[in-house]
């Protein structure tokens, strides 16, 4: 008998999505172990630091059908490309009629990521200490649905997210977010600087930590 597709998984939750484009609406949320950067700001190191849960492919299209009203499903992480089985499980959540956000860190390729699924690449900035490690070929594959997210932790950061931005022409392919790590930098002055270029990009503050501040999971 051949086995279930199975992922390792960190935690399933229900919640107002707190970022990207979609900030505000309800969204179920399916968070992936395991991750391969080590990014300097990083909020979810129990992804990798704590002992993932195996979870079967369909046993998650059957909590997904436990939200029939919820048309927002994420899966984030960690990196949930490194795990095989979430294609199939992209498959099946589309299968269902459901609109799919993956985040994913921007190292691992898209291009197998179905392209109904809105892909929300994170490019990594220096201050992240892993801007080397991002996979600029992802850069090419955009849909105009898709969104880039700069997290930003400096003004350095800032002019190297607006130099990319520029290089690339990344406004042109999809959403650009702009995102300020909470500690690191103020959100009024990345706003000062966002006027000031008058960039093509949106300033985004991390909802979920506004609506619930203190609560590191389940939001």
């Amino acid at each position: 008998m051949r086995d279930k597709p199975t992922l390792q998984l960190s935690e399933v939750f229900y919640s107002i999505q707190g970022e990207s484009s979609f900030a505000g609406y309800p969204c179920l949320f399916f968070r992936l172990s395991g991750c391969n950067l080590r990014c300097s700001y990083c909020d979810a190191k129990y992804t990798y630091e704590e002992p993932a849960t195996p979870t079967t492919v369909s046993d998650l299209l059957i909590e997904a059908a436990q939200y029939p009203n919820v048309h927002h499903i994420e899966i984030t992480g960690g990196e949930p490309l490194l795990q095989e089985e979430v294609y199939p499980l992209m498959d099946g959540l589309l299968a269902a009629g459901r609109t799919v956000l993956l985040e994913t860190n921007g190292s691992l390729g898209i291009e197998r990521v179905p392209k109904e699924v809105i892909r929300i690449v994170d490019l990594k900035c220096p201050d992240s200490t892993m801007a080397e490690k991002m996979n600029l070929a992802n850069l090419y594959l955009l849909m105009p649905h898709d969104e880039i997210k700069f997290v930003l932790s400096s003004r350095a950061d800032y002019d190297w997210a607006k130099a990319m931005m520029g290089e690339h022409r990344l406004a042109e392919k999809a959403k650009v977010i702009l995102s300020p790590v909470t500690n690191r930098l103020q959100p009024a002055l990345l706003a000062q600087w966002l006027m000031a270029d008058a960039l093509p990009a949106r300033l985004q503050l991390q909802l979920h930590t506004l609506l619930w501040p203190g609560l590191k999971r389940g939001v």
